[in-house]
């Protein structure tokens, strides 16, 4: 069974690039099957984990950044893959 963990978090005005680094600078242990962080505008960064784990595991996942940093507490959430089509 696969799930796939997103998290999702808007850094305060012109510090996406210190969110950005921040959120790739933390490991996660185990380490997942598969990491890709992404960006978008209004600074925003999501990370999105696959791991080979049931829907409800425990699994790590990315911390709360520090408060300053963030304009908004980070968003997280679970999906399970569904096939093509």
């Amino acid at each position: 069974m696969s799930v796939a963990l997103m998290w999702e978090a808007r850094a305060t005005e012109g510090r996406g690039p210190e969110l950005l680094a921040w959120a790739r600078d933390q490991k996660l242990v185990p380490a997942p099957l598969r990491r890709e962080t992404f960006t978008a505008p209004q600074d925003r960064v999501l990370v999105i984990t696959w791991w080979d784990a049931a829907y409800d595991a425990d699994l790590p996942e990315l911390a709360d950044p520090p408060g300053d940093l963030v304009s908004r507490p980070p968003h997280r959430w679970r999906f399970e893959p569904q096939g093509e089509g």
